[in-house]
């Protein structure tokens, strides 16, 4: 499982899940560069990390610092081995409500950040024939959403469309992609966005009785940025604890 001597990047890295992901592959062996467009919030995730890791203040709305920022990462560590596509974020409007302006501003963090991040990893990928490259998409994606809006739900559908094409044109260079669709981890997007009546009702659907915490994430990732993962590719893996089964 050992990533020792690989180069990870995790976005959305001062979120719940992105600080859980940076910590598990740390732990892992990988040197994690933490990317986050909050700077105090991404110093405080990387702390603890030490040495372990490198922060980048970026914007993943902004297509050419995205490009620049991953190709100063490539040279200054020479390659770039793991991808973690996991900022995000949320609006609860339905298409009624959702203007386009909303539906633009979602879409360019969470899907065209998530392409222009995995475009710009793959010449180091390629050049290394080996690279891990993981999806944060959502169980919205297959459900049509319940709490989550329109815009929301289809930018974490389409990201299961970028996770196949990808992974059908990258599988014979030594490169995996893959994606995680959770549902409803212990984050500001369920403490925060939904009320103490939406989160008791959510509960009581969750066979398991109970949310999915930052940490079950960051062991999936894990996983599938493992040596041990290679033979996996182009799968989306549930976690949400038996909303769904497929």
């Amino acid at each position: 499982m050992s990533l020792q001597g690989k180069v990870a990047l995790v976005t959305g890295a001062a979120g719940s899940i992105g600080a859980a992901v940076s910590r598990r592959l740390a732990e892992d062996g990988a040197h994690v560069v933490l990317i986050d467009r909050a700077a105090d919030a991404l110093q405080s995730a990387a702390a603890p990390l030490g040495d372990k890791a490198t922060t980048s203040v970026l914007d993943l709305a902004d297509p050419d610092a995205i490009m620049t920022t991953v190709a100063d990462l490539a040279h200054r560590f020479g390659h770039l081995d793991v991808l973690v596509n996991n900022a995000g974020i949320l609006s609860n409007n339905k298409i009624a409500a959702a203007g386009y302006d909303e539906w633009r501003r979602i879409m360019a963090v969470n899907l065209d950040a998530a392409f222009l991040m995995t475009k710009a990893v793959l010449p180091s990928m390629r050049a290394n024939r080996w690279g891990r490259i993981i999806m944060m998409s959502s169980f919205s994606s297959k459900s049509g959403g319940i709490t989550s809006g329109t815009a929301y739900s289809t930018s974490k559908a389409a990201l299961i469309g970028l996770t196949f094409t990808v992974a059908r044109e990258t599988t014979a260079q030594g490169i995996t992609v893959n994606a995680i669709a959770p549902a409803y981890v212990m984050s500001p997007m369920v403490s925060e966005q939904l009320s103490a009546e939406q989160r008791a009702a959510l509960i009581a659907q969750i066979p398991v009785g109970r949310f999915c915490e930052p940490e079950e994430i960051a062991h999936v990732v894990s996983f599938l940025a493992s040596p041990l993962s290679g033979f996996i590719t182009g799968e989306v893996i549930d976690v949400n604890g038996g909303l769904q089964f497929d």
